[in-house]
């Protein structure tokens, strides 16, 4: 069976499964190409309020194909740089999505998938799940945005150790560095994230997309520029008919229902 995506809903939560069984769920071509057009229908769809990413059975995703890459060596260097930007495509479309877009992993995220879990906005993880950045194991260096996200989540001392040795980190200790958002009991990480992202769908989306687009804009910016930025969001969704619901339900003590 080849690689695949399979997107399915739960309620008004897109799930997107990585399905690659006979690799441990290893990413493709087909999987990037795949992504990228789940978000952007689930852009263009109001019914879709937050996503999430999960691998098949008890795995999350192995990283890349060894198989793929071997092939790929003894093709045009074009080839594999192609493979990858589609890799970065997804990356970018989780980044700038204005929907929450969640990891839930269960098992092994290992190099790609690794690198796609921090790319989510929020991660419910398994206790016994592990992470790591096999890739210098094989003599290869981080794609998918793993060196970006983990310059900005730790130390640069541990992200150096995280790459360079490819040792594998546990749930636990990421949730204590916070980069794990929750921890739960193998098998029961897709139910939690579930209800997780049932709440966020109650909440105004265009609040919520606010919220991502300033946190995406911060890192790097002036203080006077990211204020400038929270003054234009603030009085847009002040503006939205959201907040006149938002604002009406909570003076009336009633349970707000956003559009």
């Amino acid at each position: 069976m080849p690689a695949q995506l399979i997107s399915t809903s739960e309620g008004q939560t897109m799930v997107l499964t990585l399905s690659n069984p006979e690799y441990r769920n290893a990413l493709g071509p087909e999987m990037y190409a795949a992504g990228v057009e789940a978000l952007n229908a689930a852009e263009t769809n109001p019914d879709v309020r937050s996503v999430i990413i999960t691998g098949e059975g008890s795995i999350f995703s192995a990283g890349g194909n060894l198989q793929r890459l071997q092939h790929n060596r003894q093709q045009a260097p074009e080839v594999q740089a192609q493979s990858i930007e589609g890799l970065h495509s997804w990356i970018e479309a989780i980044r700038t999505s204005s929907r929450p877009v969640i990891a839930v992993v269960e098992g092994p995220a290992a190099g790609a998938g690794f690198s796609l879990a921090l790319a989510c906005d929020l991660i419910v993880a398994a206790s016994n799940s592990v992470f790591v950045m096999a890739y210098s194991s094989i003599a290869l260096s981080p794609d998918g945005g793993g060196s970006w996200s983990l310059s900005r989540l730790v130390p640069r001392q541990l992200a150096t150790e995280l790459l360079m040795c490819g040792e594998r980190i546990g749930a636990d200790r990421l949730h204590q560095m916070g980069i794990v958002n929750r921890i739960t009991e193998p098998g029961q990480a897709l139910q939690q994230a579930l209800v997780w992202a049932a709440q966020l769908n109650a909440r105004a989306p265009n609040a919520l997309g606010s919220i991502k687009e300033l946190l995406a804009e911060a890192d790097g910016s002036s203080l006077n520029a990211q204020l400038a930025r929270e003054r234009d969001h603030f009085v847009k969704n002040l503006h939205h008919a959201n907040a006149g619901i938002g604002m009406g339900a909570f003076l009336n003590k009633e349970t707000p229902k956003y559009i």
